[in-house]
């Protein structure tokens, strides 16, 4: 395995991060960790990275131990954290000649790798880094993570905070990058970039919900889903989360999604009790859930 995590565990003082996590991450594979601000993803991330230390538990990364192999791991991997933290006042190319000095390698003798990246930035290799826009930093931190050809690349949210223009264009990029035999563990907040991996793990709360295939994860979804909505969205929630019957309800962009506890039931009720709440325009529809829809389930 590329990555092999056994029972891991950290705690800062009374707050517990990390509880007895274990999955293991395939050579090649492109391997998503889902889950909200605080949910222990960064601190895995750099227990893998050997930046902290695990309290409980074990980790091989690259066939190398955590503890004992520290030094060999930062030489086999590339990191990539969630804020940028290149050196803002060297240019781009200083800052990729300077990762490159680092690992005892030049930008030349590994440009193939980071050639796809690179030319979207080089036309800016005169800037300075902290010059840059967020996608602009985004692909020259992804190519500084590179540039030493690691076997396993740790992207810690890495698109958060970019526009959705170059959040798929960086996606393309790993899709390419994995190609090469690069294995890849990257963590996100956000569910739609769930479907884009391999596998995922979905954590919260420094716990694992369930590990499978993103298709696989959706079909575990327990109950029939409806899209809801109606003219007053606020009391459309209000009156669902009141209703006997319901099992659960969320806001879902324009709609709300809403499960009910009974196996099956006539929508054309449903509609008649929120109409009978004041609602107007109410539409009930059958949908197919989301791995957004199953992580609340989970995590409920």
């Amino acid at each position: 395995m590329s990555i092999s995590i056994s029972n891991i565990s950290k705690s800062y003082g009374e707050v517990t991060a990390l509880s007895n996590i274990s999955f293991d991450v395939k050579p090649g594979e492109l391997f998503g960790l889902i889950g909200p601000d605080g949910a222990g993803k960064t601190t895995l991330f750099r227990i893998l990275t050997t930046l902290l230390i695990a309290d409980e538990g074990q980790a091989m990364v690259a066939d190398y131990d955590v503890l004992n192999d520290y030094r060999s791991i930062r030489k086999s991997v590339g990191y990539m954290p969630g804020r940028f933290s290149l050196y803002q006042d060297l240019t781009v190319e200083e800052n990729l000649n300077f990762f490159a000095t680092i690992f005892g390698t030049t930008i030349e003798e590994n440009y193939d790798l980071i050639k796809d990246i690179y030319v979207q930035i080089e036309p800016f290799k005169n800037r300075r880094a902290g010059k840059l826009s967020g996608g602009m930093k985004q692909k020259l931190a992804l190519s500084c993570a590179l540039i030493h050809k690691p076997k396993v690349l740790f992207l810690d949210e890495p698109t958060t905070g970019v526009d959705p223009v170059s959040r798929k264009e960086f996606w393309e990029m790993l899709k390419r990058l994995q190609k090469t035999g690069i294995t890849i563990l990257v963590s996100t907040p956000y569910m739609d970039e769930a479907a884009l991996c391999d596998r995922i793990a979905l954590i919260q709360d420094g716990k694992i919900l369930e590990i499978d295939k993103p298709e696989a994860i959706v079909k575990h979804f327990p109950k029939s889903l409806y899209n809801i909505s109606a003219d007053d969205m606020y009391n459309l929630f209000v009156s669902l989360t009141n209703y006997e019957h319901t099992y659960s309800v969320f806001p879902f962009g324009e709609f709300v999604h809403y499960t009910d506890k009974r196996d099956l039931i006539d929508t054309a009720i449903v509609a008649t009790y929120l109409e009978e709440q004041g609602l107007t325009d109410v539409q009930i529809a059958k949908t197919q859930p989301t791995i957004e829809d199953t992580f609340m389930e989970l995590a409920k």
